[in-house]
């Protein structure tokens, strides 16, 4: 049976932003319980008291994960690229052998960005502008879930180690969800990390990345 305690821990551990703030005991519990009074209400079909809501909240002991400030700090190069479009297939039989269409047709040009990637039901493309008659030609057979054009993407360097370096990801992603800057995709690989965003988001999302880095 589900408890009030239950409850309010439940729905804490699911605001991370919450989670770190009680983890620095900079929260005023008296409003936090009733911010979060109707939700607890809801989940246990029943009138709860602040009171009771505030013990819960007392008894909630999160685990503060301490970032490396210093992994942060020797992020590396930091380059932006606009007029990037992503197009999203549904997979098939010979979506492997479009791809490869794909490559050769561009394996000889430069300065131009491709990227693919894959799950189990789509295929996800990532190239520049300059390059979207081509993949419409190649992929013309092809089940087409979106395209989303005007992109932009700003590309980090990662630290030495940085698969070992907890929190790393989640501190780049709080900050620009504090700023209100949304991810419309990422890539990552060992030793760089990509993010595609909305042109409008761009100048700020690099500022941001930069202040990381002092």
């Amino acid at each position: 049976m589900k408890t009030i305690t239950t409850c309010v821990h439940d729905i804490i551990r699911h605001q991370p932003f919450l989670d770190d703030a009680i983890a620095r005991d900079i929260v005023n519990f008296s409003g936090l319980a009733a911010d979060i009074q109707p939700q607890v209400e809801k989940e246990m079909r029943k009138p709860v008291k602040q009171g009771s809501i505030i013990m819960a909240l007392r008894r909630y002991a999160p685990t503060r994960t301490k970032v490396n400030m210093q992994s942060l700090r020797e992020l590396g190069d930091i380059i932006v690229r606009s007029g990037i479009t992503e197009y999203t297939f549904l997979n098939s039989k010979t979506i492997i052998s479009n791809k490869i269409k794909l490559m050769e047709a561009v394996k000889d040009e430069t300065g131009v960005y491709l990227n693919y990637s894959s799950n189990y039901q789509e295929s996800n493309i990532l190239v520049s502008s300059s390059l979207t008659d081509l993949v419409e030609k190649c992929f013309r057979n092809e089940v087409r879930v979106s395209v989303k054009e005007e992109l932009s993407s700003i590309t980090i360097a990662l630290p030495k180690n940085s698969s070992q370096t907890v929190g790393l990801y989640f501190y780049i992603f709080k900050l620009l969800a504090y700023e209100g800057i949304p991810v419309f995709e990422m890539i990552s690989t060992s030793n760089y990390f990509a993010l595609f965003l909305e042109k409008e988001y761009i100048n700020k999302a690099f500022l941001l990345m930069n202040e990381i880095k002092q």
